[in-house]
This record gives C-alpha cells, sequence and structure tokens, in this order.
C-alpha cells in the first residue's frame, strides 16, 4: 500500500503527463493546418499554371484577363504560404502561453482575394464564350 506522499507524487506525475500530452497534441495540430495551407498554396499556383497554359494552348491571343488571374493567382499562393508561415509561429506562442487568438484578419484577406480572382475568372469565361 502507497503511503501519502507517493500517492500524490503518483497524482502529480499523471497529471504533468496529461498536461504534456494535450500541449504536444496542441503542437501536432497547429503542423497539419500548417501544412494544410501550404498544400492549398500549391493548389492555388497549379491551378493558375495550368489556367494559364490551358489558355495559351488554345491558341488564343494574348488577354488581359488571363494575365490578371495568372498573376494573381501565383500572388495569392505565394501570399499564402508567407500568411500561413506568420500564423504557425504565432499560434506556436500561443499555444507556449496557453491564450489563443482567432485569426479574422486572413480569413477575410483570402475570402476578399478569391472573390475577386472568382470575378475575373468569370470574366474570362464569358468574354470567351461571347
Amino acid at each position: 500500500m502507497r503511503n501519502e506522499n507517493e500517492s500524490s507524487y503518483y497524482n502529480m506525475d499523471k497529471r504533468k503527463d496529461e498536461n504534456q500530452l494535450k500541449y504536444a497534441q496542441q503542437h501536432l495540430a497547429n503542423e497539419r493546418t500548417y501544412l494544410a495551407w501550404v498544400r492549398t498554396a500549391a493548389a492555388i499556383l497549379g491551378v493558375g499554371f495550368l489556367v494559364t497554359s490551358l489558355h495559351l494552348s488554345m491558341g488564343i491571343s494574348e488577354n488581359l484577363l488571363i494575365m490578371i488571374l495568372g498573376i494573381s493567382t501565383g500572388f495569392l499562393g505565394i501570399v499564402t504560404i508567407i500568411l500561413a508561415t506568420i500564423s504557425y509561429f504565432k499560434k506556436e506562442k500561443q499555444i507556449r502561453k496557453q491564450t489563443f487568438y482567432s485569426s479574422y484578419i486572413m480569413i477575410y484577406f483570402f475570402s476578399l482575394l478569391w472573390i475577386i480572382i472568382a470575378l475575373v475568372a468569370t470574366l474570362y469565361i464569358t468574354q470567351i464564350l461571347i
């Protein structure tokens, strides 16, 4: 049978292990989120290159809208990687301090850029169809 000191020490050790597990899970979730953003950036860049090369391979002459679409998707992909990296390090610091702040600015920024890209793509598609 354990005495009081051994029991207390065992409970402290158990709580410490549980806290470390939660801490590790938060860091791993932060890394998964970062990698998801990087995959998203790669997909954005890929779509931009695909649309631009498809346009040029169709033999259609240079078009301002396709240039804007290609440049904006390239810009969005690069900015996604930069903001994902900044967000990763901010979240890491927040995890260490055990605080949480939502990423409203990043969400608004990407939503606005996607709306602009969708509008340019829509203009381009309607221009081809007309």
